[in-house]
């Protein structure tokens, strides 16, 4: 779950034992696509910054219903809720915003230890829609036929059922309890739309948009690709008036 940032660089310094996390506003990112927020409740973002933690901590092997609130004694709260926690390191630390939160601007501080960081404001949204993306810039995604992944050495081919992943689709039904792990599949309360090459993919061929039973903050949408489309064409979607980053590539055979 580690990926360096330039980020870092602005933040790379000595860290003593009672020093506190660094990082600010801008080193607070999405974690499917490291693009800046707003965010989502429910998302999975990444802050980046020093000092974060001391060691390097995980979710404990086992613990497939629940996420916990604190990894490698390491807290984040949001607007004084704890955050479900995944994932901390002492330059990074993954975390899921509370799904309990409305919108608005709420801050978000970072506590290692009983030493507390800065309090820093984050933006959320109904919906801040992102697709989970390969240093390459390509989406991540999976043949339905197998669900192996699909790659420019293995590409979806039209007219293929495909399943793509994402965070920060907003609300489902059922929607998951604060730290639960959801083992069900819930369906997005807010119409998605997703768009190839800035063409609309006819909605009947999303056949289900929501989330990924056994993972927190992770949603998919299973879609039946366009029987005509272009080579490794760009993919977005929106939700709620909500754009997906520009630029991302389905690696695709054109037909």
């Amino acid at each position: 779950m580690y990926r360096s940032s330039l980020v870092l660089a602005a933040l790379a310094s000595s860290v003593v034992w009672g020093q506190a996390p660094t990082y600010s506003t801008n080193s607070i990112l999405n974690g499917a696509d490291f693009t800046t927020g707003p965010f989502a409740p429910g998302s999975i973002v990444s802050i980046f910054g020093a000092g974060l933690s001391f060691e390097t901590d995980g979710i404990p092997a086992g613990n497939s219903n629940t996420l916990p609130d604190y990894l490698g004694d390491v807290r984040v709260y949001v607007n004084n809720l704890t955050s479900p926690m995944i994932y901390v390191c002492p330059t990074q630390i993954n975390f899921v915003v509370p799904d309990n939160l409305l919108t608005g601007s709420f801050p978000l501080r970072v506590v290692r230890q009983g030493v507390t960081g800065p309090e820093v404001t984050i933006a959320l949204v109904a919906a801040a829609p992102r697709l989970f993306a390969t240093d390459a810039g390509f989406a991540i995604a999976q043949h339905g036929a197998d669900y192996s992944v699909i790659t420019p050495a293995a590409p979806a081919l039209p007219g293929e059922v495909i399943v793509v992943y994402a965070t920060g689709l907003g609300s489902t039904a059922p929607e998951p309890q604060p730290f639960e792990i959801p083992q069900y599949p819930g369906l997005l309360v807010n119409s998605l739309q997703m768009f190839l090459d800035g063409a609309q993919v006819s909605p009947d061929r999303i056949f289900y948009a929501g989330l990924t039973p056994g993972s927190a903050g992770v949603y998919q949408i299973n879609v039946t690709l366009p029987d005509v489309m272009g080579s490794n064409p760009e993919i977005r979607v929106t939700v709620a008036g909500q754009e997906s980053t520009a630029g991302l590539k389905l690696p695709a055979t054109g037909s």
